[in-house]
């Protein structure tokens, strides 16, 4: 009995540690891909509210979905409030998630984390805003992760080509980008 309880305390010590030894680095891994820097200065309070996704990378949480907008504002911790929202053609439905965006370092610099699924984040951060807070170009942590977002459905041809540009000569692909329908219907 008792080499069963060693056994046991061993193997689940060794589980705590792996369980911990994740957390660790899901939150410490790097969040921007390699020779790629954030906006700064980063204004927070301007970025919140509506925007409009016009394209993405693919992702399995997106697949799918038209319409999508994420909305952001303030929570009373410091951190942001994302709900992005979009409309399934195949289910005829419109569905949303609730996310928790936090500052990586200086909250002057648009290099943050997000995170929809408890203690797991996500890299997120503004490459790309215009003057007025009203065009911006977002990666994640790795290539498989980009967003061009807007505050109107469309975006001018003079942007959409200096953002893409730039995701480019990142390491993105441009050809796996999905095109995010927002025509109304």
């Amino acid at each position: 009995m008792e080499k069963k309880n060693l056994a046991w305390g061993v193997g689940g010590a060794l589980l705590g540690l792996g369980v911990a030894g994740t957390l660790l680095y899901y939150r410490h891994r790097p969040t921007i891909p390699a020779g790629v820097e954030a906006v700064k200065p980063f204004n927070a309070a301007r970025y919140l509210g509506r925007w409009y996704e016009i394209c993405r990378m693919p992702m399995p949480f997106e697949s799918g979905l038209s319409h999508v907008t994420a909305d952001y504002s303030l929570n009373e911790d410091g951190s942001l409030k994302v709900v992005n929202t979009g409309f399934s053609l195949r289910k005829g439905e419109w569905s949303s998630v609730t996310g928790r965006v936090v500052f990586v370092g200086d909250r002057s610099e648009g290099k943050m984390k997000v995170s929809f699924f408890g203690p797991f984040y996500a890299g997120y951060n503004v490459v790309e805003i215009d003057d007025d807070y009203r065009y911006a170009l977002v990666f994640g942590r790795s290539l498989d992760y980009m967003w061009i977002i807007s505050r109107e459905p469309e975006v001018p041809e003079k942007v959409l080509r200096r953002y893409l540009k730039k995701a480019v000569s990142a390491g993105y692909d441009y050809y796996r980008l999905i095109w995010t329908e927002q025509e109304e219907f």
